[in-house]
This record gives C-alpha cells, structure tokens and sequence, in this order.
C-alpha cells in the first residue's frame, strides 16, 4: 500500500490530495469518487500530477505548505 500526494487543477482552484492505494490506477479512480464526494456538484478536473509516492508505513507523512 503507497500513500499519494496529488496536485489537482480544478477549473477556478488548484487543491493537494492525499490517497492511500495499491496502485496509481486505483489512486486515480480515487481521486474522482472523493471529489464527487467533497463537493456539492462535481468540479471540472483539467490536470491531475502526482507529486509523490510513498510507501504507508507506521510513521509516513507528507508535509504541506500553504501560500
């Protein structure tokens, strides 16, 4: 299991996820079923980049820093 920071554009705002998964396929299915979950009507992706990937041991994180 790997733990993935993902940088999503949406149409009006750029947002950082994090998705624990077994593969990046799965992370990218993922991604589309919290977004329609989050939001009240389901934004418009233009781009989605994995940052990073990480192994979900005791202990992972990721730090995130806003501007």
């Amino acid at each position: 299991m790997f733990l993935y920071k993902l940088e999503v554009q949406l149409a009006d705002r750029n947002i950082v996820m994090i998705v624990m998964g077994d593969s990046d396929e799965e992370v990218m299915n993922e991604v589309e079923i919290h977004l329609s979950k989050h939001y009240v009507e389901p934004p418009v992706v233009r781009e989605i980049v994995l940052i990073e990937k990480r192994r979900a041991n005791k202990g992972a994180a990721y730090i995130i820093e806003t501007h």
